[in-house]
């Protein structure tokens, strides 16, 4: 076995079970040339959460990778990285020199999948429609700084912006921006389902039970124009419970790759060149861990409970212990990878100290042990999540300070009840929407934070967000940017803990491997084809 490894630069209610038909072949099964992709992301509607894939609701990485393959953007990240580029759009840029108007023309015989023709108008009102709707998922926040979307004609689209943002043209090739038919979507709800209708470069059909995605059908749409290439003409993307039953699958030739979330074993296994058939492509992530607070929860409302545990934390001991070599120490918001990245935890609490930890709560009048529960999700990030609470327990608890507990839920209702504040302390996981510094702290920090976290910085909402989106040469923004990290060490409404590599596994004969994933963990089915890997 060849194993590669690539670099890239870094930069309402219940639904009853359906097949949701948009267009393509038949659903689930694979067909002769159909290539079939294996995840552990879990994709459910519930009462509280009934239009998973809704571009006006969807936040998560899972649910993004979906809509990625069939919705379309005025702009997308290209291959390879590097600053976003056309994909609806013919041409986007700035048209002043302060950042504030933005202006796009659609390509010429642009259409949905069904033959409709996409015009300006469909733009403005996708657009408007996030803005209207303001999904609780928090997902419109990357909207935040649009104040008018003008159009020109049926090509002709101008953004004007409330503040100078030279991070929009990214903001622009996420989901939440995608262009959808009026026809399809209500102006003023969600759409509830697993429906898509859209003119990106696949068209798809969900196989639904129980309301949950077992496995989606992307099949391409013969009427996508755009910067996207196809190397395939159908792939699968089949649902496992787990990390044991997708890497079962994969050797027995059940599915051709093996994506998101891998078990550290499995990775170390595939590392070792032992799979003859399976080969392992690990690549830059910045994909990162944290855990989060409800500040306003009495347990953890004084800040010097959340400095003692940021004090208290070993992250060298909790990535050595469960992910070895796969993760590195995190001591911020911002990836080490990314321009803007400052130690600052680090820098503020340096190596983990229990008398220091025990000087934080005795000084400010706190009462030891400090209760509280811990809570993380079993079935989104993968199965050794259990393993990182146990071990952020132990620590916690080995120091006398604190007496923690840990509580662990399903996806489906983890994320409800944290955005309805029913967690004092709860660890989330972030797959940024674009390789930048400002989308690993507005999306935290700014109004409507996707967190719905009470923590509000007056500094750094009105002054160093608006100020660090002012500069389009993002290095010119490093003051800033640390700034922002060095108050959320000192006030630590988010604990960063890790950030981690991503891989994907294929067997032999399939190409593109390399381009499966980019940086941010958006998922390029396209990239896949048969043929020999070098």
């Amino acid at each position: 076995m060849n194993r590669k490894t690539l670099v890239l630069p870094a930069v309402a209610g219940l639904l009853t079970p359906v097949l949701a038909a948009c267009g393509g072949s038949d659903s689930g099964s694979k067909s002769d040339n159909a290539i079939v992709v294996g995840t552990t992301d879990r994709f459910t509607a519930t009462s509280d959460a009934p239009a998973p894939l809704d571009p006006a609701y969807a936040y998560d990485v899972g649910t993004w990778n979906i809509l990625r393959q069939t919705v379309q953007t005025l702009m997308t990240q290209p291959k390879g990285e590097g600053d976003p580029v056309p994909d609806a759009a013919e041409s986007c840029s700035f048209t002043d020199t302060g950042n504030e108007r933005y202006a796009c023309k659609l390509r010429a015989d642009l259409k949905f999948s069904n033959g409709d023709k996409v015009t300006a108008a469909d733009v403005k009102y996708s657009i408007d429609r996030a803005l209207r709707i303001k999904a609780d998922s928090g997902v419109f926040a990357l909207l935040s700084t649009i104040d008018t979307v003008e159009t020109q004609g049926d090509r002709e689209v101008i953004f004007h912006l409330k503040t100078a943002d030279a991070t929009f043209p990214y903001k622009l090739s996420t989901p939440v921006a995608a262009i959808i038919d009026p026809a399809d979507y209500d102006k003023g709800k969600l759409r509830d389902g697993f429906d898509i209708d859209g003119s990106g470069p696949y068209t798809m059909k969900a196989d639904v039970k129980n309301n949950t995605i077992v496995s989606a059908t992307f099949t391409k749409n013969p009427n996508y124009k755009g910067y996207v290439k196809l190397n395939n003409d159908q792939v699968v993307l089949r649902s496992y419970d787990d990390a044991q039953d997708m890497g079962a699958a994969i050797d027995k030739g059940d599915i051709d790759v093996m994506t998101r979330t891998m078990s550290p074993a499995q990775i170390q296994k595939l590392d070792a060149g032992t799979d003859e058939n399976v080969d392992l492509v690990d690549m830059p992530g910045l994909e990162i861990r944290y855990l989060a607070f409800n500040t306003n929860a009495a347990s953890v409302k004084d800040k010097a409970v959340r400095q003692a545990m940021a004090q208290l934390i070993n992250r060298g001991e909790l990535v050595s212990k469960v992910y070895g070599t796969q993760a590195q120490p995190l001591y911020s918001l911002v990836p080490a990878s990314v321009t803007g990245h400052s130690n600052s935890f680090f820098n503020t609490y340096g190596n983990p100290s229990a008398a220091k930890a025990k000087e934080l709560l005795t000084k400010a009048g706190i009462t030891t042990p400090v209760k509280l529960t811990l809570h993380y999700t079993t079935d989104h990030y993968g199965s050794a999540t259990k393993q990182e609470f146990e071990i952020l327990q132990k620590q916690l608890n080995s120091s006398g300070l604190f007496d923690a507990s840990i509580q662990g839920h399903p996806w489906a209702t983890f994320r409800p009840a944290e955005q309805k504040g029913q967690y004092d302390v709860y660890g989330m996981g972030w797959f940024p929407d674009f390789p930048d510094a400002d989308n690993f702290l507005a999306p935290f920090l700014d109004k409507d934070n996707t967190l719905g976290s009470p923590y509000s910085n007056s500094t750094i909402q009105r002054t160093l967000i608006p100020e660090s989106r002012r500069e389009a040469d993002r290095l010119n923004a490093a003051k800033t940017l640390t700034q922002i990290q060095d108050i959320v060490a000192d006030d630590v409404p988010i604990l960063p803990l890790w950030q981690g590599k991503q891989y994907v596994a294929a067997r032999d004969d399939v190409t593109g491997v390399s381009y499966a994933l980019n940086s941010s963990a958006t998922l390029q089915l396209w990239e896949l084809g048969r043929g020999v890997n070098g």
